[in-house]
């Protein structure tokens, strides 16, 4: 038989004609109550937005997913494929492998992201950072604001329609550190470490020009007015050899164009953060920048 777009419910389908209930039984299993994936594909194989469709469909279409479910339809990186689905409904048994939460949504709190009822940015920010730890909450806003348009102003205005909830006083210290020009977990986690360690905040994705005005490079994060610049070298640096060479090129230019570029790594900043900062302030004290630190 012709295999059509899943998943989906089983009982629509069977009432649409698209298949009979035989073949329902013959080809397909259940993911989640009433909503069936081709046989021979486990739950566990879905992508997260397939689950999170999955559990939309579970709930006859009338939830709204939520949390890490929206912010992943939102378009926000870094979560993990086998990322719980969440949704905002009133069926408070979902079945295993569901998150359901019994959520008050106001007016404008919502879109339609490919069909599907997801909580808006600011209302998805609103839900993380209530409920993450902070670095945690950090990473996922930064990467939620770097994804779409939402500003930290729309976020208040959620928290002052939500006044009183808790977790609000968790969001309103997440959103001190949260910038949208991050581009990695690792790149917010760099800038959390030089805030919380006073020094002034860095500006994200510097453009760094020449003489000409051309644009030379681009830093994770910095301070132009030192010429003082941060940059996280994750994997794709070392694995993309395309990457790596512009990475050498660029580099060599930036002394010449009198910036110090300190670079980092994810076992610096685990094993030996005190060195990665101590580079950073003597970096920032040479080029006249009063000691915060």
């Amino acid at each position: 038989m012709d295999e059509f777009e899943w998943p989906f419910r089983g009982a629509e389908a069977v009432d649409a004609g698209f298949l009979t209930g035989h073949q329902l039984r013959r080809f397909y299993v259940p993911a989640y109550p009433g909503v069936y994936i081709p046989r021979g594909i486990e739950l566990s194989d879905l992508t997260m937005a397939q689950r999170s469709r999955a559990a939309w469909l579970w709930s006859r279409r009338r939830g709204v997913l939520a949390g890490l479910s929206a912010a992943e339809a939102l378009g926000a990186k870094w979560i993990d494929e086998d990322t719980t689905p969440q949704l905002i409904h009133g069926n408070r048994r979902p079945p295993e492998g569901v998150l359901v939460d019994s959520g008050v949504l106001l007016p404008g709190e919502m879109n339609r992201v490919n069909g599907m009822l997801t909580t808006n940015a600011a209302r998805t920010a609103y839900d993380l950072g209530c409920r993450l730890e902070l670095v945690d909450g950090v990473q996922r806003l930064d990467a939620l604001f770097n994804a779409t348009d939402v500003k930290i102003v729309d976020v208040e205005a959620v928290m002052a329609a939500h006044s009183g909830t808790r977790g609000l006083v968790r969001l309103r210290e997440t959103l001190g550190f949260v910038d949208g020009g991050a581009e990695s977990p690792y790149e917010s986690l760099t800038r959390m470490m030089l805030l919380e360690n006073g020094f002034p905040a860095p500006q994200t994705q510097v453009r760094v020009f020449d003489a000409r005005g051309n644009v030379i490079a681009r830093l994770d994060m910095g301070w132009p007015e030192y010429r003082v610049g941060v940059d996280f070298d994750g994997a794709h640096h070392w694995t993309d050899a395309s990457q790596r060479a512009k990475d050498i090129d660029r580099y060599a230019l930036l002394p010449d164009l009198g910036w110090i570029d300190i670079r980092v790594n994810s076992g610096i900043l685990h094993r030996r953060p005190h060195e990665f900062l101590d580079r950073v302030g003597r970096a920032l004290e040479s080029r006249g920048c009063p000691r915060t630190w």
